[in-house]
């Protein structure tokens, strides 16, 4: 059984910086691209990091230039540093394989998400 575990949420005031990690357990991780995703209350799942099995990044316009992406193999852990914090990335964020490239069956369970407040 696939599980995701995120974590590194947390309060944080504008313009602050938090690093995001996604444990994943029980496949092989290394064979799929993987992805972040963000929840603001009221508002529909959203894209924003991509990262392909070789390393290549993508990211949503909101964060480009903000927030990077990162993959640790060995590990199964999927990374995002998060840097200038707005209040609108105030959020839910998951992590899981990029909905993009990936059928519905192909994706992982979705895991809990880590809390990200952006807040003075």
């Amino acid at each position: 059984q696939v599980q995701l575990v995120e974590s590194g949420g947390g309060l944080v005031q504008p313009g602050g910086s938090l690093r995001l990690s996604c444990a994943v357990s029980g496949s092989i991780f290394s064979f799929k691209a993987m992805a972040w995703y963000r929840q603001a209350p009221g508002k529909e799942r959203e894209l924003v990091a991509t990262i392909t099995t070789g390393g290549i990044r993508n990211y949503s316009d909101s964060v480009k230039g903000r927030f990077t992406i990162s993959r640790d193999n060995a590990k199964n852990t999927v990374y995002l540093q998060m840097n200038s914090l707005k209040p609108e990335d105030t959020a839910v964020y998951f992590c899981n394989a990029d909905i993009s490239r990936y059928s519905d069956k192909e994706m992982y369970p979705w895991g809990q998400g880590t809390q990200v407040t952006v807040s003075s």
